[in-house]
């Protein structure tokens, strides 16, 4: 009915409608009159002005209709969804006006949430207005209009309440779920969730509360591989490939009753694309609070007790998330992991997290931008924390598990020396400093078990990097991006016999350098079997698989055969400087047999286990306070001071092993007592064995002089105790096996029949223990000694070792002359040299050879502190070299013209001084006629003399350089002379 002085747009809605009597029968599509709404979206499409008004009057009746919908009255409801149909429209032709139109919008979608958002078709038909509206908005009024904002909020808050919605009727559920669900696709492919940065944690806290359905339901994993593959559905075609004005609004409908309703696999399905479409557009800091407010939700829903759905979640989380932002999501974990790292007792939530971390970091997907040495650091110190928490807390094996993977991901070649260098560090401040705060009782207990965690870290890390390594080799290989799916099992370790799978190819990272390691083989001597179990196996996993070898190791049969000259590494492992100045795997070893030989005979282990506090001129209080602590018996402290957490200096280190090698005796007494073990023999059998096998050339040198020192320590003539018997017949035994290993790797038959009869010899008794089976990337059970036999029936007088025949066998054999470049009597003289463990530590620890440098090692000090006085107005400093300049070409061309080349007007008018230079040759060590004589300088002539030009040809660098002249280079090369001729052999590698 037409009522005059009506305005115009009030009367093109009103004509939208049908009749009252007929608007029961307009379902049940509830649409409004066609040719209406047509006049009614032209009017608004070419008045802009007129949408505000619009839409104000479409809320009115929108308010009016939704009160009287939910008291029962059936016309208002079939009014409301007409309504709703006419906001549809006038969003869809006012597009390029929408923020005229969204605050009426908002508001009418959110009214008719709050108020009817249990009848489905009235949910659905706002779920259609509301995705109408997030696909052509900008976004830009998110934010700037508060009562826009709220609305909008609002809305999210009822879609996600729908999205997870629990309901008795199963059909009723997966209806009411799927209408949430697509609202929120539509509010996930919107600007408004990106525009806005201040409401983009709010809102992505709503729809994490819909994603994390019902776990039954997301375990049909037969789809979730397809997801990445398939388009993401017709919902979620438009978005973003098109401009905003080009976009078409999906329609949400419910289904017709009767009608097979949808699965549980639909509603997880859907779910499943709403995030990856959240992730897949994401930022560095969005993808950060995304999967933080997925961890909010967690907490609120409890669903940390579903361990495999949280780890799928967060594997999924870094795949779906774009390329240069998957950092985010580990980096994100590990911060929730730290921040909860004080409680009292380890949650559910945080074996979970640990959990997720370690699904993070093990699946094939890269996270390039991670970065790996802050990330172990975190880590390690909460690892570090919960030990001090309680040496026994549940949630250490799985941060050892988190570590170990790190290792998967390598994407630098330094990366994995870098991290293992960063594990070592923090192992020896534990070593020497314990764990801080711990409790008195416990101290020594955190300390073993802090160790045992580092260690097992450390070897996971290699580990993980070498399956990474091989997956990428193989050809044949079915696993993308070269990573591993999952730590590795138990029948994936290692075997003592032969290399693994993963280290037959060149690997592309670089190995743990032996000096980074070194600083661990004090452990080897620790006061603690259960210390002295695990590190034995990570140092036989490390000599086998990661020590640099230059192809000096035996074959798969365990025979050390010759290399063809083509082999450049392995000629230059053999050459004569490497053999008698050494490389850092010679050091490595001359260090590790030191510590052999004092674990097979010293009575007391540790580093201060038979030394006093150090003097306060030597150390720092905080570091001299709990010397005692870190001793064998932790009860003997009286401190109680926070122990400083500084690494100590290199020289303190050195001198506390020193201390500690100092108790191995040159020969045991008749009443000695061996604080090893009896596994701790076959531990050392172990080490000696892998040594032997993987680097046999260097262990010649450095570890025959050790064999005879320890047989020569067990050689007395008169009886020995019972306690002390039982030892000395497991050295013998020790020392026999491994002439045994020796004569196998060299083919030496005559050592192999001297080492069988010595074994033959000795008492019947329990052969000694070999290593136990281990798994890399987990914290395995401590390790339990294994006492010496009693039953032994000791005698007075044990058989030696014919050692002299082994000697002379090994010197004679061809193939260790070959591999060694010596003969028989040089071989002999170094075999029988004389051997304590304190010299073989000093000469680990040396400074590198003058032979490994050609480029100053061997300049006298004073030229190296000539740099720090270059500014100085110094005449004595001109003392220092012949030039306080580089040589360059104005003194060549002042030198052909006749002017002195020495022009520096710091020597003009000077007196003459003599030249300091008498620094030795760095080829040419102790020669006496390569060194530079004293020479006076000169002042400047008029004149040029004889051999000036020449002078400054060799400060070039150009002329000779045989020291014919008057001068000589102040910084020499290799000079050649006729005396004496250069080596034909080439240096030795530096590390």
């Amino acid at each position: 009915m037409h009522i005059p002085f009506t305005p115009n747009h009030i009367q093109l809605v009103s004509a939208c409608y049908p009749p009252n009597a007929a608007l029961l029968t307009a379902g049940p599509e509830y649409a409004p009159n066609s040719q209406e709404l047509s006049r009614l979206t032209y009017y608004a499409a070419n008045r802009p002005e007129k949408i505000n008004k619009l839409g104000s009057e479409l809320e009115k009746r929108v308010k009016t209709d939704a009160r009287k919908a939910a008291a029962g009255n059936t016309r208002a409801r079939a009014s409301l969804l007409i309504t709703l149909a006419i906001f549809k429209a006038l969003a869809t032709e006012c597009r390029r006006d929408m923020a005229l139109l969204s605050p009426s919008l908002l508001s009418s979608a959110n009214v008719t949430l709050s108020s009817l958002s249990a009848d489905l078709e009235i949910a659905a038909r706002a779920a259609t207005v509301f995705t109408t509206w997030t696909t052509y908005t900008d976004g830009l009024i998110i934010g700037v209009d508060l009562k826009v904002t709220d609305d909008y909020m609002s809305c999210l808050r009822h879609f996600a309440r729908l999205g997870h919605i629990d309901h008795e009727d199963h059909e009723t559920r997966n209806r009411t779920r799927l209408i949430g669900l697509a609202a929120l696709v539509g509010a996930v492919n919107s600007e408004a969730l990106y525009k806005p940065s201040a409401q983009f944690q709010p809102q992505s806290t709503s729809r994490w509360s819909m994603v994390l359905v019902d776990v039954s339901s997301l375990r049909s994993r037969n789809r979730l591989g397809e997801i990445k593959e398939q388009p993401n559905s017709p919902i979620l075609d438009e978005f973003r490939s098109r401009p905003t004005l080009e976009r078409r609004a999906a329609s949400i409908h419910i289904h017709i009753d009767g009608d097979q309703g949808p699965a549980s696999g639909d509603v997880a399905n859907t779910a499943i694309r709403a995030t990856s479409s959240l992730l897949g557009h994401t930022r560095g800091a969005q993808a950060s609070l995304v999967l933080q407010a997925a961890l909010d939700t967690l907490d609120e829903r409890g669903g940390w007790t579903q361990l495999e759905h949280c780890q799928w979640l967060a594997e999924k989380a870094a795949e779906w998330t774009q390329y240069q932002y998957r950092y985010g999501i580990p980096t994100r974990l590990v911060e929730c992991l730290a921040g909860d790292q004080d409680a009292s007792e380890p949650t559910q939530r945080h074996t979970t997290l640990a959990a997720m971390i370690t699904a993070v970091f093990t699946s094939p997907t890269p996270l390039v931008n991670l970065s790996t040495s802050d990330i172990v650091a975190s880590l390690v110190s909460i690892t570090i924390r919960r030990i001090t928490v309680s040496p026994d807390d549940s949630l250490v094996p799985a941060l050892v598990e988190c570590i170990s993977s790190l290792g998967t991901h390598v994407y630098y070649a330094d990366q994995i020396q870098d991290l293992a260098e960063d594990l070592i560090r923090r192992l020896v401040i534990v070593e020497l400093s314990g764990i801080p705060g711990v409790a008195r009782a416990d101290r020594q207990k955190a300390r073993t078990q802090a160790i045992r965690c580092l260690l097992a870290g450390l070897l996971g890390i290699i580990h993980a990097a070498d399956l990474h390594d091989a997956g990428k080799e193989a050809e044949d290989d079915a696993k993308t991006l070269g990573t591993s799916p999952q730590l590795p099992t138990a029948t994936e370790r290692l075997s003592h016999d032969g290399q693994s799978q993963g280290h037959t190819r060149p690997s592309r990272r670089t190995k743990v350098a032996p000096e980074i390691w070194q600083d661990t083989l004090s452990l080897l001597c620790d006061s603690d079997y259960v210390v002295r179990a695990d590190y034995t196996m990570a140092l036989v996993a490390y000599i086998e698989n990661e020590i640099p070898k230059f192809a000096d190791k035996a074959d798969a049969d365990g025979v050390k055969r010759p290399r063809p000259l083509a082999d450049g590494p392995t000629q230059q492992s053999k050459t004569l400087n490497t053999m008698i100045f050494g490389d850092s795997t010679t050091r490595f070893l001359n260090a590790l047999h030191a510590c052999v030989y004092a674990l097979s005979t010293s009575p007391r282990l540790g580093l201060q286990s038979n030394s006093s506090p150090p003097s306060p001129e030597r150390t720092s209080p905080a570091n001299g306070d709990d010397v005692s602590a870190r001793t064998g018996d932790a009860g003997e402290s009286t401190t109680t001071d926070r122990r400083s957490m500084n690494l100590p200096s290199r020289s303190r280190r050195t001198s506390i092993v020193l201390r500690m090698l100092k108790d191995a005796p040159a020969r045991m007494s008749v009443s000695t007592r061996v604080a090893a073990d009896f596994s701790d023999f076959g531990n050392v059998l172990a080490v000696l064995t892998a040594v032997h096998e993987q680097l046999p050339v260097r262990s010649l040198l450095a570890g025959i002089p050790m064999l005879v020192a320890l047989d020569s320590a067990t050689r007395s003539g008169e009886s020995y105790d019972p306690s002390t018997a039982i030892t000395v017949r497991a050295i013998k035994e020790l020392v026999a096996k491994t002439w045994l290993v020796v004569g196998k790797v060299w083919e030496c038959p005559a050592i192999i029949g001297i080492a069988e009869k010595a074994l033959s010899a000795l008492p019947p008794a329990l052969s000694l223990p070999s290593l136990p089976d281990w798994q890399f990337g987990s914290l395995q059970p401590p390790q339990r000694p294994i006492p010496f036999p009693s039953d032994l029936q000791a005698s007075n007088h044990f058989p030696d070792i014919d050692t002299n025949a082994i000697l002379e066998a090994l010197s004679s054999s061809e193939s260790v002359q070959e591999a060694t470049g010596f003969g028989k009597d040089d071989l002999l003289r170094r075999f029988i040299a004389d051997w304590s463990p304190n010299s073989a530590y000093k000469d680990s620890i040396e400074t590198k050879p003058r032979l490994d440098s050609l480029s100053g090692d061997g300049l006298s000090p004073l030229i190296k502190v000539a740099p720090t006085l270059m500014h100085a107005d110094n005449v004595s400093m001109q003392s220092l070299a012949r030039s306080g300049r580089g040589v360059g070409v104005t003194d060549l061309r002042e030198a052909l013209e006749g002017r002195s080349s020495m022009s520096n007007p710091n020597l003009a008018g000077r007196v003459p001084s003599i030249s300091t230079l008498d620094h030795t040759s760095s080829v040419f060590p102790g020669d006496q006629f390569a060194r530079l004589t004293p020479q006076r300088s000169r002042p400047q002539r008029a004149k040029p003399r004889p051999g000036e030009v020449r002078e400054v040809l060799n400060k070039l660098g150009i002329g000779r350089q045989n020291g014919g002249g008057g001068f000589k280079s102040s910084f020499p090369v290799m000079q050649k002379t006729q005396s004496r001729t250069q080596p034909t052999f080439t240096p030795p590698y530096t590390t």
